[in-house]
């Protein structure tokens, strides 16, 4: 019986990811890259990735671990959501220069730009 169980998951995991739209995703990081007028080299610095891992991924060439997609998600100012299922886009109106100012800054400073930001919001917004 589990023999059969975990033949029957190798099969649906092989064919989910034989199936999986890979060049889907690819094109929607290019964009956002692109959009976010960052390079390849770039956005692979903020990734921790290669180069070329990176102009596989935008090709659909290869897939990428869930650690890289948090990395790049995070490194292109989206969710994983945006870049998985082309949902969710929720920075797509922001500045180019606002985001590689904020992503040039270190975790803790981001989250104390992010707090400032939504405190002056809120006075503008009053």
């Amino acid at each position: 019986m589990m023999d059969r169980q975990y033949a029957e998951a190798e099969t649906y995991s092989y064919d989910v990811a034989r199936d999986y739209p890979y060049a889907e995703t690819g094109r929607r990081i290019f964009e956002l890259r692109k959009d976010r007028e960052m390079t390849r080299e770039k956005l692979s610095e903020l990734a921790d990735i290669s180069v070329q891992f990176l102009a596989d991924i935008e090709k659909g060439r290869k897939s990428m671990t869930v650690t890289t997609l948090k990395k790049l998600s995070s490194a292109l100012m989206t969710t994983t959501d945006y870049i998985v299922f082309g949902r969710d886009r929720s920075t797509s109106g922001i500045d180019p220069g606002l985001m590689e100012l904020c992503m040039s800054l270190p975790p803790k400073r981001q989250k104390q730009a992010s707090a400032i930001l939504r405190v002056f919001f809120e006075a503008v917004d009053e």
